[in-house]
């Protein structure tokens, strides 16, 4: 071997040079390693069960739009003034059982090494009712969801953009605090205060200049929203000022619909409008206003999602039915009601299109005579603008459409879809079979208490509720002007009307 100072052979510096190469492409490999895993890859809560998949699983809303997990849960204590004890129940979130750690419909996902939250279809799907002097909460997958405030929820976050109250120091002391247990090191403190707040309070404020229309629309009240208004302006940037929408079509906001048994309904005009017949496309544009995008987009999951609602049976009636009275009224409805909605044969719901001639079919506007303003906020323009998303993909957009109407849809667990027409302007079902002039003008949204006689949620003042919102049909979209007239039951007689409502409830 040769001595320290004396210079090395040349089979020495070959040797090392290639001792060299191997370190520099180990180092390099792990830090590609480390980047892939930190950077690029993303990790999901994943679960077995499918029903756990629909009430907690990522359909990649994170990534674009979701806050770290440990924000979201400090916001509720930093805000305690705001919202609560309740937390994000505040604005409707629904809990499986109390001290849950996430709502029903917020999801997480490891990004670029954060653990991220946002929200996932059942936010929006999953309903829930109370019986008469009892207290259980029922919780119905796959049912509207008659509780979530989600205009209330999009301005507390437009709120955050603004508030000087809303600083790193309090976000890390939240954080931190034993109602939250973060417990951030030094190095993660640093991270939070110089990367993970700064951004943060950009993403708010921008929220508020993009939605800045959001409060000069009506209120939505529990259990509505705007589908496509906020759609246009996050994903589009259509001009959304006071000269570049009318009223009508500033507020549009309606029900959420019931998303069980989509098998039948493929190739049925959906969306309340009627703007599309395809279940794939449509429950892509509904990720879409959860805070996907195209680029985001998890389209394993949601097919998980899709294959379980596919089939997914209607909820039944939670109480005893006269059956008597259901037979007369069975026999109202095939004369009335079923030549556009469908109905039970045998025991089992009907959804020929071929026998029901106007099941899944759009009726005009003139015909239908209901609120126009859902049916206005959705323009040719911004279905030319659908048609271009997911461009590139197999599922790219190609079927969404303007309208001339309202869809006629099945009728399935009708009971559990309240309030009714597709803006939520009429509380029970026997109201709906009263003229217009009859039917309640001003009524409280946010009971989960039924009614069963009536069908709904009860809708008076002294109803059970901690937040009820008082729905007034003189409002810009709140009409519940409509389907009315010989055709629509109207003119039916009280018994007979009484009977069709019992009828309906073992659909």
């Amino acid at each position: 071997m040769s001595d320290l100072n004396d210079p090395l052979t040349p089979v020495e510096i070959v040797l090392g040079r290639k001792r060299q190469i191997v370190v520099v492409i180990a180092v390099l490999v792990l830090a590609a390693i480390v980047y892939w895993l930190v950077f690029v890859n993303q990790y999901v809560v994943a679960f077995r069960n499918q029903e756990d998949h629909f009430l907690y699983g990522s359909i990649g809303s994170e990534a674009s739009t979701g806050p770290p997990y440990w924000v979201f849960k400090a916001l509720p204590v930093m805000y305690a003034d705001k919202l609560g004890p309740a937390g994000w129940g505040h604005f409707g979130m629904l809990y499986e059982e109390p001290g849950d750690d996430l709502p029903i419909g917020v999801s997480r996902r490891i990004v670029s090494g954060v653990d991220r939250v946002w929200l996932n279809c059942s936010v929006c799907h999953v309903g829930t009712y109370t019986l008469p002097n009892q207290t259980e909460r029922h919780l119905v997958y796959g049912a509207p969801s008659n509780n979530l405030r989600l205009q209330e929820f999009i301005l507390f976050f437009i709120d955050l953009g603004s508030d000087p109250g809303f600083t790193a120091d309090r976000l890390i002391a939240a954080i931190n605090s034993p109602e939250v247990g973060g417990h951030l090191n030094a190095f993660e403190r640093v991270v939070y205060r110089y990367v993970i707040f700064p951004r943060l309070q950009a993403a708010f404020a921008d929220l508020g200049k993009r939605l800045t229309f959001v409060a000069r629309q009506e209120k939505w009240g529990p259990g509505r929203v705007d589908t496509f208004n906020p759609y246009k302006s996050l994903q589009f940037n259509f001009p959304m000022d006071a000269a570049s929408i009318s009223d009508a079509a500033l507020n549009g906001s309606s029900d959420y619909p019931s998303i069980w048994q989509q098998r039948p309904r493929e190739g049925m005009n959906l969306h309340w409008d009627g703007n599309n017949n395809s279940v794939a496309e449509r429950n892509l544009s509904a990720a879409l206003g959860a805070g996907v995008t195209p680029v985001t987009v998890d389209r394993s999951s949601i097919r998980r999602i899709e294959q379980w609602m596919w089939d997914l049976p209607a909820p039944q009636f939670p109480a005893k039915v006269d059956v008597d009275a259901a037979e007369r009224g069975r026999e109202v409805f095939s004369d009335t009601c079923a030549g556009c909605h469908g109905m039970k044969t045998g025991g089992t719901y009907s959804y020929n299109t071929d026998h029901f001639k106007r099941l899944g079919q759009t009726v005009a506007l003139a015909d239908i005579a209901t609120d126009r303003g859902r049916w206005a906020s959705y323009t040719p323009d911004f279905a030319a603008a659908q048609n271009q998303l997911y461009a590139g993909y197999p599922w790219r957009f190609k079927r969404f459409h303007k309208t001339n109407g309202y869809a006629n849809h099945p009728l399935d667990g009708i009971w559990a879809r309240s309030p009714y027409l597709h803006n939520g302007s009429v509380p029970t079902l026997r109201d709906l079979l009263e003229p217009s002039s009859q039917r309640p003008a001003r009524w409280y949204r946010g009971s989960e208490v039924l009614d069963l006689a009536r069908v709904g949620y009860r809708s008076d003042d002294a109803a059970p509720g901690d937040q009820l919102f008082l729905y007034d049909t003189s409002k810009t979209g709140n009409s519940n002007r409509g389907h009315e007239g010989k055709a629509y039951g109207t003119e039916l007689s009280g018994a007979d009307k009484d009977a069709l409502v019992e009828y309906m409830k073992t659909l």
